[in-house]
């Protein structure tokens, strides 16, 4: 058994968050909730590129060997 399995359940889970209720909130709300959105996509897309490009560097590195 890995150590990752015995402590699994210690470690507190995160709640998901619930959906903004959008129908409190106004047109320009809504289009500056949707740009926020967009740009935590955009944010969120570097992340995997920069993480793609790390691991393609280590594979290059290693097959050299």
């Amino acid at each position: 058994m890995a150590i990752d399995e015995r402590f699994e359940d210690l470690e507190p889970r995160k709640a998901k968050p619930a959906p903004k209720d959008l129908t409190v909130m106004g047109v320009a709300e809504i289009e500056a909730y949707i740009a926020a959105l967009e740009a935590e996509i955009t944010r969120a897309r570097a992340a995997i590129a920069a993480k793609q490009a790390q691991k393609s560097a280590a594979e290059a590195f290693f097959k050299k060997g």
